[in-house]
């Protein structure tokens, strides 16, 4: 709640620099969580998922252009490895 609290009160500062959310209604998928999903440019986007390692999950993707990285370092993940042919490895730490 503080952080939508915090994000409102930036993007009333300064609303060039304030993205607005992403609106891609998403769902859980398997070892995803929803706002993953949607950062990733929603269920329809993803080919395949799979952990790769503890920390790690590679993602094949139909549009690599619809991912948004802003959304998902607030979901958590902590830096995404882009591969040739719109695969991702995101790398989340223990919560994979």
């Amino acid at each position: 709640m503080f952080d939508k609290l915090q994000q409102t009160f930036w993007k009333a500062l300064t609303p060039d620099l304030v993205p607005d959310e992403t609106k891609v209604a998403a769902e859980p998928v398997a070892g995803l969580s929803a706002e993953i999903v949607a950062a990733l440019g929603g269920v329809d986007n993803l080919k395949s998922q799979q952990p790769v390692a503890l920390t790690r999950v590679r993602v094949a993707l139909h549009d690599a252009a619809c991912v948004d990285r802003r959304a998902l370092r607030l979901a958590g993940v902590a830096g995404v490895m882009p591969l040739e042919g719109g695969v991702l490895h995101l790398i989340t730490g223990l919560r994979a």
